[in-house]
């Protein structure tokens, strides 16, 4: 049952990387449509717009998402390729241990680093 919640949590953050990753083409590789609308910026990747993305809670928040998102994804993904080595279950637990911590320190340096840019 627990394995069963943590796939669904896997295809979930797959459907979330999707929708946030095509907002962000939209955004930042689609800009002559927004313009055309005019909406968006004018040049997405020049620094002014870069820094005054980085200071809008929308982009905070949507940043922390998608890396939450993909960190889960990636990681649990990466577990299941390696659980299917069939190693032992020790190595296997222990393996499982070490990517869950590098996740979350990975996570946590990530939305600091978003959450600093913002409030800076």
């Amino acid at each position: 049952m627990r394995e069963s919640k943590l796939w669904l949590l896997h295809l979930l953050a797959g459907a979330i990387i999707f929708f946030l990753l095509g907002l962000h083409m939209f955004i930042m590789h689609l800009d002559s449509i927004l313009a055309w609308l005019g909406i968006g910026y004018r040049e997405p990747i020049d620094a002014a717009s870069v820094f005054a993305r980085s200071r809008q809670a929308f982009f905070m928040v949507t940043y922390i998402i998608l890396l939450g998102a993909a960190l889960y994804h990636g990681l649990y993904g990466l577990k299941n390729i390696i659980n299917e080595m069939n190693l032992s279950h020790v190595i296997e637990k222990v393996i499982a241990g070490v990517l869950t911590v590098s996740g979350l320190i990975l996570f946590a340096y990530g939305a600091y680093t978003a959450i600093f840019i913002f409030v800076k």
